[in-house]
């Protein structure tokens, strides 16, 4: 899940103590405190909580004259509460040696250790570091390297650009002395009270800055033919017939699709440019119809042929604008359609500005939306029940979709009765069935519970029957399920120390650094309850099986790390014996159709937008070879996913 947090620095004396208000989207939920309990060493405690998830971190270190770490422990628990613990330390021979819960080892080369999870804080005595090394650059420990960059001076604040720790430059703002005065990005920030009023101007700098970094990468990574694009001899696949006609042709001039047929067809006109396909896998370009977009989430889906996503809760002008940057090209992305959240009060809330307690508010939130062309709205967790109807029926009125959590204190069938089209993971529809068991489901209890559930849920004839029924009354309310199967196999059959399962074929490929903080993200399995876990994924695999059999219509989701998670969503829909050619008509026709862009996506037709992508394999005989993009086509662009992959500091494939 995408996190909005906000941490607000409130100097309370001198240097030595410091409490750090953490705040997740405007709301109040925890501390960063740090201290100097004896000269030369910093210690941190940091904690807050998300509707019950969170990261508690207790951390001390100690650093040389370079600003390097000669020690570092620490110990709590991370975002899903799986508990911790990491110790660094370097000798007077110079050895150093480290142990977290995803590595061990030892070293005598010199670096910089950067802890598994360490707290907020240690990204200025990064910053910090590189400005003392030689040419600003500094090998990091266990692997990799970090460089710094100066960017725009604004008052006595000077931003500072870190790269090799993520995909793309981390920002960081020091003061004249040369300290952390703000670490901000899209979603957690570090500001000394002081500079508090300076966050507007330092925000639009950063963002400056990462936007000039994205359109440099466009530059470099877009094709665009000169004249016609020609794709020849192509496996094509159509979503309509489920068939594949071997031995095709497309022709492409600007962002259209003018011609398809056999190659003996299609005539080259005399400006078009060939792409070969030599017996590829030609289809329409995937959907993935549940992302949070930041950062380089556009680019991670061209990477993996997703040429159209659903956004499904944001903030919102920022949004709006990335969405124009996709559309004319200055940042790597997929067509985007938009679902506005709308929230209600209370402690729990989910992060949005948008939150409504009476039903003209309520209202005026669809209007907002509306009026800026969103597609739909979505409800979330702590949503008045008695508001759904007046959202969905102002919703209907001005011509968008409802879709959702079911929020709390409700169930699945009520909302769908009280007017909500859709209805976000798969979850929601077992607790359905416990509506008296699990009444509040905005914590973590909505994943947590749900293995113990499904077991009882499976040995209870009369619960099977129950769902049957329920299954009918989906269908004939032409209701829709976004599943996120990939978000719940995430947490029920990953492992805290371990990549999630969607990332496991390419996260060896990663960025050192990178890889390493993709090493987490499970719940922890309770003690005793092993065999009730690994029994959770393999039985809503078969409650899909039976949506969709029963005719409810699937969208397929990612809602976790954009393009290879889409991926792993449509391999676990045809684990779970959904015919592949159904699956992926469901990655391609069905979004078009439910979301109302038919005309212009879903099948590879002339008259249509030229959205596709050339397959190195066949996803009909192993959903698997899905992963394997040789091309993405978007409008007529042609993008090269292995090249993109490069530049995002992947090693080759």
């Amino acid at each position: 899940m995408k996190r909005w947090l906000i941490v607000l620095m409130l100097v309370a004396g001198a240097v030595q103590a410091r409490v750090d208000q953490v705040q997740i989207h405007g709301n109040a939920a925890g501390t960063q405190t740090l201290t100097q309990p004896q000269p030369g060493v910093t210690a941190a405690d940091y904690r807050f909580n998300d509707r019950g998830r969170g990261d508690v971190i207790q951390a001390r270190w100690r650093l040389d004259a370079r600003g390097l770490p000669v020690s570092y422990e620490a110990q709590g628990n991370d975002y899903w509460k799986v508990e911790f613990s990491e110790r660094f330390a370097r000798d007077a021979q110079g050895l150093a040696h480290w142990k977290n819960r995803i590595e061990s080892g030892q070293t005598r080369a010199a670096g910089f250790y950067l802890p598994a999870n360490p707290p907020p804080e240690f990204m200025g005595v990064l910053a910090r570091a590189l400005l003392k090394a030689p040419g600003r650059r500094l090998k990091l420990l266990p692997a990799g390297e970090a460089w710094l960059e100066q960017g725009e001076t604004l008052g006595r604040l000077t931003l500072h650009r870190i790269s090799g720790i993520e995909f793309t430059p981390v920002s960081v703002w020091l003061d004249g002395q040369g300290e952390t005065a703000g670490v901000i990005d899209d979603w957690f920030e570090v500001l000394q009270a002081s500079d508090l009023p300076e966050l507007g101007r330092l925000q639009a700098a950063q963002q400056a800055a990462d936007q000039a970094w994205h359109a440099r990468l466009a530059q470099q990574h877009t094709h665009r033919p000169k004249g016609a694009l020609l794709i020849r001899n192509a496996r094509l696949f159509d979503p309509v017939s489920l068939s594949v006609r071997p031995g095709s042709s497309v022709l492409i001039r600007g962002e259209r699709i003018v011609r398809v047929g056999p190659d003996a067809d299609v005539e080259a006109p005399a400006d078009a440019e060939l792409l070969d396909a030599a017996g590829r896998f030609l289809m329409p370009g995937l959907w993935d119809v549940h992302q949070h977009f930041s950062n380089v989430d556009g680019v991670f889906d061209l990477i993996a042929g997703v040429t159209s996503a659903r956004d499904m809760a944001n903030d919102n002008e920022p949004m709006l604008a990335r969405v124009k940057r996709f559309d004319v090209g200055t940042e790597l992305g997929p067509r985007v359609l938009l679902a506005g959240i709308i929230e209600g009060i209370g402690p729990l809330a989910g992060p949005t500005d948008v939150k409504v307690d009476t039903p003209d508010k309520a209202r005026a939130a669809v209007d907002w939306y509306a009026d800026r062309g969103y597609a739909q709205v979505k409800i979330y967790s702590s949503f008045s029940p008695a508001l759904v109807a007046t959202v969905a029926d102002r919703a209907h009125e001005r011509g968008l979709r409802v879709s959702g959590h079911v929020p709390a204190f409700t169930y699945a069938r009520a909302f769908v009765e009280a007017g909500a089209d859709e209805i976000q993971h798969l979850n929601f529809i077992l607790l359905n069935f416990f509506a008296n068991e699990v009444k509040d489901t905005r914590t973590r209890d909505r994943y947590t519970v749900l293995a113990e559930k499904l077991a009882q849920f499976d040995s209870d004839d009369g619960r099977k029957a129950e769902f049957s029924e329920f299954v009918t009354f989906l269908r004939q309310h032409q209701t829709v399920l976004d599943p996120t199967m990939v978000v719940l196999e995430g947490l029920f059959s990953g492992e805290p120390a371990r990549a999630a399962p969607a990332l496991r074929p390419v996260v060896q490929r990663f960025p050192t650094v990178v890889m390493r903080r993709q090493l987490s993200g499970a719940v922890a399995v309770p003690a005793g309850k092993e065999a009730v876990y690994a029994q959770a994924l393999p039985g809503l695999l078969r409650m899909l099986k039976r949506l969709h059999d029963g005719g409810v219509t699937i969208m397929p989701g990612s809602d976790g790390f954009s393009g290879y998670s889409l991926h792993r969503e449509l391999e676990l829909y045809a684990q779970a014996g959904i015919a592949k050619a159904e699956v992926l008509r469901i990655a391609t026709l069905t979004p078009a159709r439910v979301l109302g862009v038919e005309k212009d996506r879903g099948t590879i037709t002339a008259g249509k937008l030229a959205d596709m992508i050339l397959v190195d394999g066949d996803p009909l005989a192993d959903m698997s070879d899905i992963r394997r993009v040789h091309r993405t086509i978007k409008g007529g662009r042609v993008y090269d996913p292995a090249a993109l992959e490069q530049a995002m500091g992947m090693s080759p494939r």
